[in-house]
């Protein structure tokens, strides 16, 4: 059975970057095996707060990413958590032969905290917008893959990918986003879960998208289409019971993702359906092209990354099915 949550909207909005940071300290208070690395970036990452708390578990590599996923595998294998953090261009770009080799090859139990993912990065420009780490790190054997749809799931990942054996990557933003869920919000790593039900179309979203992805479900509500909502925090392992759900209930599916289409939530959707149920998948996300500087908010709309682009891809795959009927 699919996992089912309610959502809310409300004024509060948060970074999940800045649940992360939150999230770790509360965690090192519990568990003394638990040690964080940064790259000269904790003031931006968070993980400052944890440096403030616990000096002597907290270790900053410089500007040397390679290294600190180095060092951090070392701790993993001398029986520590570490949670190395920096941006997402960096962990999944500059550190991808040391987080394959000496992370994922020996399965070690290293968590990475990649924030300032996507292309709400924003006027940092294309050399800092991450659009390509899914793919790069779902791809790796041993490895999960997180993307929190807001804080408070950002909150639960972090105690819950501790737990969870092996590598993880958890993908993390800059701007604050609204809080969609409470404190009761059921996470757990490889589950998806069902926010809106629906009879026409399911919307599958991950991150920033998934408030966008409800909006677009409110919106198409008023046009008598009722679209499904479920929130795939998990990327990998994927939940192909819920995928599959999805795809025999409706028929019709509709992927949005702040990332590439390409290697992506998207990819993953495509590549359950295409295996179980083959029915018709639009993919929202980046076209294939790199991001450039700009406001959040202008770029999401650039990109075509809103609810009024979800709304006429769930209108299009609607067709495409009733067309093949």
């Amino acid at each position: 059975m699919i996992l089912q949550a309610r959502y809310q909207w409300g004024k509060t909005e948060k970074a999940t970057r800045d649940a992360y940071g939150e999230a770790l300290v509360a965690l090192g208070r519990v568990h003394p095996d638990v040690v964080v690395l940064d790259a000269d970036l904790s003031k931006s990452t968070k993980t400052a707060l944890f440096a403030a708390e616990f000096p002597e578990r907290f270790f900053n590599a410089g500007i040397a990413e390679q290294d600190m996923m180095a060092i951090a595998a070392g701790l993993a294998a001398s029986g520590k958590i570490p949670f190395p953090s920096t941006f997402a261009v960096f962990a999944a770009g500059r550190a991808y032969d040391q987080v394959r080799n000496s992370i994922c090859y020996p399965n070690l139990n290293v968590k990475i905290g990649a924030s300032h993912a996507g292309l709400t990065v924003g006027e940092d420009g294309a050399s800092h917008q991450m659009l390509e780490d899914i793919a790069l790190m779902r791809v790796l054997p041993n490895m999960t893959v997180v993307v929190p749809a807001d804080a408070t799931e950002a909150a639960k990942a972090v105690p819950a990918l501790a737990a969870r054996p092996g590598p993880a990557y958890l993908r993390l933003g800059r701007p604050a986003v609204p809080v969609l869920f409470d404190d009761d919000y059921p996470f757990e790593v490889g589950r998806a879960v069902l926010l809106r039900e629906g009879r026409d179309v399911a919307i599958l979203a991950c991150g920033v998208m998934v408030a966008s992805a409800l909006r677009a479900a409110e919106g198409l509500a008023a046009a008598g289409i009722e679209a499904a909502v479920i929130n795939v925090s998990t990327i990998k392992p994927i939940d192909q019971e819920a995928v599959t759900w999805a795809a025999r209930t409706f028929g019709a599916l509709v992927t949005a993702e702040e990332h590439s289409v390409i290697g992506g939530l998207g990819s993953a959707v495509a590549e359950v359906v295409a295996e179980t149920v083959p029915v018709p998948v639009a993919r929202v996300g980046v076209r294939d092209v790199f991001g450039q500087s700009g406001k959040p908010a202008e770029l999401l709309a650039h990109y075509g990354l809103t609810p009024n682009a979800i709304s006429q891809a769930c209108r299009d795959v609607i067709a495409r099915r009733d067309t093949h009927r």
